[in-house]
């Protein structure tokens, strides 16, 4: 538990004796303490987030390096610390209370981890793999003191084979660089500012999400892609093998409940086609899930063996008898409804406390009767999509922005002053990359039904370029490119799959005769309904809301309005709305909850009501 200091931002030097025998005068930014804190951070249990990080290929020969860490903040471009200035909780970022720093870091300085860990000789067997959740932003690693690699992007996972750099002996020495410029750089960040501010928060630098070491034999799975095809009632199943031999077969099992569905074997280099006989379906109504078993196997001999599971889900576009494109869950339409996620913590920022307190959020969306989560400009850690297949909530996903510059038209049709970002060729190469690498990472999770590239003109460029490479790479999903406006149009033609909206605090849409024909109508924000509750705020004034209420009562009354108001406008034409939002964030206090999750600001039971009202409404096809 962190005393709470008053919330002013102090500088501390530190001297530290390099190898180089020369002293370096250390300026780190302290951060103030939170006035709030979640109660899973009041907690010792699950604070090393010990679970199995990755969920969608499972092993069980695996080592947690969550934990203490040694620190140190250095000029840009120091050499290797000699000496460390102190401990770091790991996976929180050094500017959160819940990492034992809550130092900034800037784009002139860099952080240093060091971690001396044991390595059991059972552990040593075959290769050895060192996993990142994700690091904020660039990372360089080493092991016993040699350089294993560099890492750049901060939302993605990535993996080494240190197994060549290990020595003898179980005692081994990991070291770790992270450079993060925050908004002073052209990576995406998202809503990180140096100086927080309005929708803007504090900034997360280092490493957020867990790391691991895994034991694996010679030949391994890397990759296993799992499918699913709706309409035929099976799945398509790839795999990457790490020194795949000719003779290397896969193995593929289906279980439902412990017995087995389907099962069969083909080269470990081919794609394979699995039906299911009487295919169960997922949805938010029944979130059913299959446990798939994935064997490489050398004739009889089983190499390596990965847990997985996947879900049977279709999503896609048809137009009603009015001839308004609709979106489709499995055929069938479905009003998609949900908050923005914004999955920020006052005491761990990118990083919830636990995994209780990171579930605790999905489960309260799913009670309030929301079948939809859009997670905005943020990307979570494996867990907590798997959570999202299994409780059976539907998920739009951003891309996280950067690179801001450019004006934003909210309005669809306007022309003259909404505009691209000009890019440089650097900025442009590192969103794609990370795009990318970000959906690879979450390709597995068929709770995801849309990808988003752009928000509100956040950095947006070459936007047609961006939307029909998604849509190529991932023909699976919808695409939504661009949420909010800065359209990219050929007459009433949206690029990609959908036209997005956002209004604050009103549900609208645009004319679904003039815009619904040719793409799928959403509203992709609005409510941002404001409710201060005194004690459970970031600050103890100026925070916001887009309509600020002083009673519960006030704001459910209002919240109610908009609900019925939303009846008409789903039976002519919109398919989605997204509400402003599941919790507060620093001086935001329109949240269903406050920050800390302490309170929750509606009637639960009453969301619950209100929400199925919408899903109701008869569309006819």
């Amino acid at each position: 538990m962190f005393k709470r200091k008053k919330r002013t931002i102090l500088t501390k030097t530190f001297a530290l004796v390099l190898g180089l025998g020369f002293s370096m005068q250390i300026n780190a930014q302290e951060l103030p303490k939170p006035v709030i804190q979640s109660a899973w951070a009041e907690e010792s249990d699950g604070l090393n987030h010990d679970y199995y990080p990755r969920p969608q290929m499972e092993r069980p020969d695996w080592v947690n390096l969550n934990g203490e860490w040694d620190y140190a903040i250095l000029a840009k471009g120091t050499t290797v610390p000699s000496q460390y200035q102190g401990k770091i909780k790991v996976p929180f970022a050094v500017e959160s209370s819940l990492s034992g720093v809550g130092k900034n870091v800037g784009k002139d300085q860099e952080l240093w981890y060091r971690k001396t860990i044991d390595l059991d000789k059972n552990m040593r067997k075959g290769r050895v793999l060192l996993h990142f959740g994700a690091v904020d932003w660039e990372s360089e690693v080493f092991v016993n003191g040699q350089k294993v690699g560099i890492h750049q992007g901060g939302f993605d996972s990535f993996s080494y084979d240190i197994t060549d750099f290990l020595k003898s002996g179980s005692s081994q020495e990991l070291t770790v660089r992270v450079w993060d410029p925050s908004d002073d750089g052209p990576q995406p960040r998202g809503k990180q500012v140096k100086k927080p501010h309005s929708i803007w928060y504090t900034p997360v630098t280092g490493i957020w999400q867990s790391v691991w070491l895994e034991s694996v034999p010679t030949s391994y799975l890397t990759e296993v892609q799992l499918q699913p095809d709706f309409d035929q009632g099976a799945f398509r199943v790839s795999a990457k093998v790490n020194k795949s031999d000719k003779d290397h077969t896969l193995e593929v099992i289906f279980s439902s409940n412990g017995k087995e569905v389907a099962k069969s074997a083909f080269k470990a280099n081919e794609n394979g086609l699995i039906t299911i006989d009487n295919p169960k379906v997922w949805s938010p109504s029944d979130p059913f899930l299959y446990d798939v078993t994935i064997s490489l196997r050398s004739g009889k001999k089983v190499l390596d063996q990965v847990k997985s599971y996947s879900a049977l889900r279709k999503i896609s576009v048809q137009k009603d008898q009015n001839g308004i494109e609709r979106m489709m869950l499995n055929n069938e339409f479905l009003f998609q409804y949900g908050p923005l996620d914004q999955g920020w913590w006052p005491d761990g920022l990118y990083t919830a406390p636990s995994e209780a307190a990171m579930l605790f959020d999905i489960e309260k969306t799913k009670e309030m009767g929301f079948n939809m989560i859009r997670k905005h400009v943020k990307v979570e850690p494996a867990r907590w999509y798997y959570h999202t297949d299994r409780l059976g909530l539907l998920v739009w996903q951003d891309m996280p922005n950067g690179d801001h510059g450019n004006n934003w038209e909210s309005r669809p049709g306007i022309f003259g002053h909404g505009t691209d970002k000009v890019r440089t060729k650097e900025s442009e190469d590192i969103f794609k990359k990370e795009w990318k690498a970000i959906i690879d990472g979450l390709s597995h999770f068929q709770s995801i039904v849309v990808w988003v590239p752009f928000n509100e003109a956040w950095g947006q460029f070459k936007t047609k370029e961006i939307t029909e490479w998604t849509m190529e790479y991932d023909p699976s999903r919808l695409v939504n490119s661009a949420s909010g406006g800065n359209f990219e149009m050929e007459g009433t033609k949206i690029t990609g799959d959908i036209i997005d909206l956002h209004n604050y605090p009103n549900a609208v849409m645009p004319e679904p005769e003039i815009y619904g024909k040719e793409q799928v109508i959403v509203l992709g924000e609005f409510g941002g309904l404001g409710l201060p509750v005194e004690g459970y705020t970031w600050q103890e004034k100026d925070n916001w809301g887009y309509q600020s209420f002083k009673t519960k009562a006030e704001l459910q009354e209002k919240y109610k309005e908009l609900m019925e108001s939303m009846i008409p406008l789903i039976q002519r034409g919109l398919s989605a709305a997204v509400y402003t939002q599941t919790t507060d964030v620093e001086i935001e206090v329109n949240g269903l909850m406050t920050y800390d999750r302490k309170v929750i600001k509606f009637d639960i039971a009453a969301l619950k009501s209100l929400h199925k009202k919408l899903y109701d409404v008869k569309v006819e096809f």
